[in-house]
């Protein structure tokens, strides 16, 4: 009876053996009969956006950093070294030519102006005598051209003494710095104090050589400062540099432009300055962020029976949205401009933006 009982078992693990050999074979042969298709990758569609390259008008545009002057602007120097005795102008103040602003001692050593007026006021006294004198009969028309000699000399010498120690403000403006106090000892080198014109500004930029032949007298350019770029002057260019700076080999532009009403701009400040370099018409253009770079090289996916196909490109200048194509296109061209990441040669592509 074990026997039996034995037998049958084996008789069932072998049948569940055959029955599960059969199972699989029947799994591999509906494996076989439905394939993973391949070809999914090529029926896949992608949503792109296109545009049409065309021609149009590029301008090409540059920005450069500089400083700011006022359209007349002068630093005022001591002629000698003495001491600062009084200041008569504070930033801010407007003042005329010829406006005392800084005040040195007059008793200096190297001053002289009380000697030089001593002489001044004598010859100014002979000089009245020998004309009174002059009138009366009493003296000769050498006398008095000899009292009149004397008396330009001594004044042109007391009018130098006197701007030694009485400093001027040589132009009429705002006065934009004052350098110095009270008690200091003027430096003939420093600037005491610095008087500007602002109602115009300058803007003094470099540029490099490769740029120098896209500038001319006349030429528009736009200033602001980084501090509040909304704020937008529009000037022209009016000097060039004919040689360029020894140590950085670029070449000096000066932009002359009106400030705001309220002054905004002032002198030692430095700013932008845009400027338009060229203007290209009928240039062929596509939009700069359809460029693939590729191998070094640049290029675009360009759309041709609904699908998408890499093309070399040869680019010029930008005006940083649209970028001048010089071969590898023409004007009526489709090409992707948004969804390149994702593209091969030979996606299907669904254009989104019809």
């Amino acid at each position: 009876m074990k026997k039996f009982l034995n037998g049958r078992l084996t008789i069932l693990r072998i049948t569940g053996i055959m029955i599960s050999i059969l199972i699989i074979q029947s799994c591999g042969e509906n494996i076989k009969e439905n394939p993973t298709n391949e070809k999914t990758e090529y029926t896949d569609t992608i949503s792109v956006e296109s545009e049409n390259v065309q021609l149009r008008e590029l301008n090409l545009s540059k920005t450069f950093s500089g400083t700011l002057e006022g359209e007349e602007q002068a630093n005022i120097i001591a002629k000698i070294a003495e001491r600062i005795m009084t200041i008569k102008a504070r930033v801010g103040d407007y003042v005329k030519t010829g406006d005392v602003l800084i005040e040195l001692d007059k008793s200096g050593a190297q001053s002289q102006f009380y000697q030089a007026q001593a002489v001044f006021l004598n010859a100014q006294k002979d000089f009245e005598r020998m004309k009174n004198l002059f009138n009366e009969g009493a003296v000769s028309r050498q006398a008095l051209d000899q009292a009149q000699t004397g008396y330009d000399v001594a004044k042109a010498n007391f009018d130098a003494a006197k701007s030694t120690v009485e400093i001027t403000s040589p132009i009429s403006g705002v006065v934009t710095a004052i350098n110095v106090s009270i008690g200091d000892l003027a430096n003939p080198q420093m600037p005491l104090a610095t008087v500007a014109n602002i109602s115009r500004m300058k803007a003094k930029f470099n540029v490099g050589e490769s740029d120098v032949p896209s500038f001319y007298v006349g030429q528009s350019a736009q200033i602001f400062s980084e501090m509040n770029p909304d704020v937008i002057q529009t000037g022209k260019i009016f000097q060039l540099s004919n040689s360029a700076n020894v140590q950085s080999r670029t070449f000096e532009m000066q932009a002359i432009f009106p400030n705001t009403k309220d002054r905004w701009f002032k002198p030692g400040m430095f700013c932008r300055v845009n400027v338009d370099m060229k203007t290209k018409k009928d240039a062929l253009v596509i939009p700069l962020a359809a460029v693939v770079k590729l191998n070094n090289s640049d290029g675009v996916y360009l759309i041709n029976d609904d699908k998408s196909y890499y093309k070399t490109i040869t680019t010029g200048i930008t005006d940083g949205n649209f970028i001048e194509v010089i071969s590898g296109l023409k004007a009526g061209d489709k090409i992707v401009t948004l969804g390149m990441n994702n593209l091969k040669d030979g996606t299907v592509v669904v254009i989104s933006n019809k």
